[in-house]
């Protein structure tokens, strides 16, 4: 790769949402409940492939955290992206099933790399990333809903965590019993409750067109999620049921027994998807990256998303959902934004109250947002679940077009107002790490168990 340009930067789409993600694979293991009907086993993290860009840097680096930390940093910095903050993504299985010790070291390791320095504790390691050359204002875990207890969440945000990615797949017992799935519904809504009520952002995994399903169940399943107050997650990654090889699918789609949806049907679909997703969602991704040589049966178009909002935006279709709105991707297409801005409010129930805060524009695009949830069970427990500002990252202390012009503070405040109208004397912030100093100057402080950041009235 040729090295970019003065103030150019490559794949500008990496840092568009206002981070710099760094995903950092586990070491291989095998799930605890067995394998679904759709994961492959080929000796490498669960349901990946030898092939899989993640995987093969993974594999280069021994599955080291803090080697691979260190290589996406200098990755990113190449292509000249800022690392000021880093969204640390854990991928690969399930981590929670990993030995204790294992997650507190890998994690530790992670945050020693952005720190550039060994400490002999994770609390120490944290601390000091505060304060670091690449904070991590964000954590990402991957779990299944049957790996999510109390004392699992404890760890969590022991860890620093902020976000958390459940394995859904689907909400029917019937089709978890025929994938070999492990668990049922039951544990995806407990799951979502307790990671709702300690503050997290829940993002869900599903996989429509699995054995069992049709399009016509995907369709009523998905206007479920965003109807039943028991579900509502804050982000989906849509990943349609493909053949690959390995899994135990395999044997079944050559014995003329299951086949997956084809191209033009998993495109109906998303776009269903798109228009029924509230404004509150945002959608990460669609399609799995699955290398050719390792898919069986199902489409190979991992850039169906692209031609699908392409498809929409031509037919001014108005789609709600978060990516679609978001200042930063949005101002690839669209050449004149209104910088006139508002604040927005949409309050739903998730078994609590949850208030939805934006700061949008007369063409409804998205700069910025704020999640802030009442709990159910004590009326008096307010926290805000998630604050982000959209828009090219930049470095820390700069001023941007969107970033660091005082959003953020602007939905902090209102979201401290309507926690005060509801008579409320104390308001939590479940916060990445290397975002404690920032809300350190707006009258927050670590509580006494060094997770959340507390503002009392």
């Amino acid at each position: 790769m040729k090295p970019p340009k003065s103030g150019e930067i490559r794949k500008p789409t990496k840092t568009l949402s206002g981070v710099a993600p760094v995903a950092v694979m586990l070491k291989p293991r095998k799930c605890k409940h067995g394998t679904c009907l759709y994961c492959p086993t080929l000796d490498v993290p669960q349901s990946y492939t030898p092939k899989s860009p993640a995987v093969m840097r993974a594999l280069m680096l021994d599955y080291d955290p803090f080697k691979q930390v260190k290589a996406r940093l200098k990755a990113l910095k190449v292509m000249n992206h800022p690392t000021d903050k880093i969204e640390l993504i854990i991928m690969g299985g399930t981590f929670l099933d990993y030995p204790t010790k294992y997650q507190y070291n890998f994690i530790k390791e992670c945050y020693d790399a952005l720190n550039d320095r060994k400490c002999k504790t994770l609390e120490q390691a944290k601390k000091i990333n505060e304060k670091a050359k690449h904070r991590c204002v964000a954590l990402c875990i991957e779990t299944r809903p049957d790996v999510c207890s109390k004392e699992h969440i404890k760890r969590m945000l022991k860890f620093g965590c902020t976000r958390v990615e459940l394995g859904v797949q689907a909400i029917d017992d019937m089709i978890y019993k025929k994938i070999k799935r492990g668990h049922t519904v039951k544990e995806v809504i407990n799951a979502t409750k307790r990671l709702r009520e300690a503050g997290f952002k829940i993002g869900y995994h599903i996989m429509p067109g699995l054995p069992g399903s049709n399009r016509k169940k995907d369709i009523a399943m998905f206007k479920k999620i965003f109807s039943d107050e028991n579900f509502k997650p804050d982000q989906l990654k849509i990943y349609p049921c493909q053949v690959i090889k390995g899994s135990a699918l395999e044997k079944l789609h050559y014995k003329g027994k299951y086949s997956p949806y084809t191209e033009q049907e998993i495109k109906n679909l998303i776009i269903k998807f798109l228009k029924l997703t509230p404004r509150y969602c945002r959608i990460m991704r669609i399609m799995r990256e699955i290398p050719p040589d390792y898919l069986v049966a199902g489409t190979t178009r991992i850039d169906l998303r692209k031609e699908i909002e392409e498809e929409l935006r031509k037919k001014q279709n108005k789609i709600k959902e978060i990516r679609f709105r978001e200042i930063g991707l949005r101002s690839r297409y669209q050449k004149q934004i209104d910088n006139r801005t508002r604040l927005k409010i949409t309050r739903y129930k998730a078994v609590g109250e949850e208030y939805f805060l934006e700061i949008v524009n007369s063409q409804d695009v998205l700069f910025a947002l704020c999640r802030l949830r009442i709990n159910k069970k004590n009326k008096n427990k307010a926290i805000i679940r998630e604050l982000h500002v959209y828009g090219q990252a930049i470095n820390i202390g700069k001023r941007g077009k969107i970033q660091h012009k005082g959003f953020g503070k602007q939905l902090i405040e209102k979201a401290e107002e309507i926690t005060k109208n509801k008579g409320i004397k104390k308001l939590k912030i479940i916060s990445g790490v290397g975002v404690r100093e920032y809300y350190r100057k707006l009258g927050y402080k670590l509580d006494e168990e060094r997770v959340y950041m507390v503002k009392e009235f």
